[in-house]
């Protein structure tokens, strides 16, 4: 009984904030507009069946995504988006988490603190705060041009850069967290050993620090690549209406157009997009450690 209460909980947990959730919006996507509250009109009654449900079914709005070019250009563009906003994160939070696992003992909680210190504003605020430095007459254009370093102001706000700043200021923390545990937990003597036996420093790294740590990078870019693929706030402020994203078109047919099943059928999509990897990434994992 024990251990299926330990079981149960977290699947009941599962169950009832994501399972029931899904399959209620996997509904609304089987479902057709309708110019009423809720504006769809299920396609399943339980008068008529499941089996004349199942004779009906004709997946119209799935069908019509792959038609929209609007749609799959939309998932393109986050992915790219995304998965560069990942990298470019990656680049920037391995070197902070690296000198906070190498800095003094005394000196990590204070390092810790200014990583996580972002979290206690809001997120929203930080976003605008952002809209500030980067227009035109924002902080940054006037330190550039009070340096001399450029003659005219940039426009960065309102462009992808924007949204790439974006990203990766808002998500640095869940990078480098993840990298700074692994790295935390690596044994210096592996190190030393490397460099006794012929290794330089770099090779050292290379060969022991960046394997020994692979977890957390991996963990840490699917902390970043998954939320950012369905962001909309940063893309919507920072981005402008030039910035093409699924959580964008998401948000335009739930709310604008008012086309739930079709939104749905977005959702449902991009929920897969998430699923497959994530899933792929823990079945490579068991095989690996199976094979230890």
């Amino acid at each position: 009984m024990r251990r299926f209460a330990l079981i149960a909980l977290p699947y009941a947990w599962l169950l009832a904030l994501f399972l029931v959730p899904f399959l209620i919006v996997v509904k609304i996507s089987l479902s057709d507009v309708a110019l009423s509250i809720p504006p769809y009109s299920p396609q399943f009654s339980w008068d008529e069946g499941i089996g004349a449900f199942l004779a009906e079914l004709d997946f119209e709005n799935f069908v019509f995504l792959t038609q929209d070019s609007l749609y799959w250009k939309a998932y393109l563009s986050s992915l790219f988006i995304a998965l560069v906003s990942t990298v470019l994160t990656l680049m920037i939070g391995y070197p902070v988490a690296y000198g906070m696992a190498r800095a003094s003992e005394e000196w990590r909680p204070t390092l810790m603190m200014l990583i996580i210190l972002p979290f206690w504003t809001s997120f929203l605020i930080r976003v605008y705060a952002w809209m500030g430095i980067l227009s035109q007459e924002g902080f940054l254009n006037q330190f550039l041009l009070w340096t001399g370093i450029i003659s005219t102001p940039l426009t960065i706000l309102n462009t992808t850069t924007a949204v790439y700043i974006g990203i990766v200021y808002t998500y640095l923390p869940f990078m480098v967290l993840p990298i700074y545990a692994a790295l935390d937990r690596l044994d210096g003597s592996l190190i030393e050993a490397a460099e006794d036996l012929g290794c330089s420093r770099l090779s050292a790294f290379w060969l022991v620090t960046i394997p020994m740590s692979r977890n957390g990078i991996i963990a840490g870019c699917f902390l970043v690549f998954i939320p950012a693929l369905g962001e909309f706030v940063i893309p919507s402020l920072l981005g402008g209406s030039g910035t093409l994203m699924i959580g964008k078109v998401l948000w335009e047919e739930f709310f604008s157009n008012r086309d739930w099943p079709v939104a749905s059928a977005v959702a449902v999509v991009l929920l897969l997009i998430l699923i497959i990897p994530i899933v792929l990434f823990q079945r490579n994992q068991q095989r690996a450690s199976e094979a230890d």
